[in-house]
């Protein structure tokens, strides 16, 4: 295992739309090749990946984190 902690705390899935690329079965994949213990989801304004992020990282052994990256305006 790798003595790296890092994590990301800040990724958008495909859920935030026309922002980022990364399909959440493959980035999975990837953070445990990576030999990450965690991940972030924080999404722009929505949580419809929220369930799809949390099984396919627990199935890999990683701890998922789940959040929403949300904006306030005044009016």
């Amino acid at each position: 295992m790798s003595d790296s902690k890092f994590v990301h705390l800040h990724l958008h899935t495909d859920y935030s739309l026309l922002d980022e690329p990364f399909r959440i079965k493959p980035l999975a994949k990837r953070v445990k090749s990576w030999e990450m213990q965690a991940c972030a989801m924080t999404d722009h304004g929505n949580m419809f990946g929220a369930i799809s992020f949390y099984n396919a990282m627990k199935a890999r052994g990683v701890k998922p984190i789940i959040g929403c990256e949300t904006y306030i305006a005044r009016w």
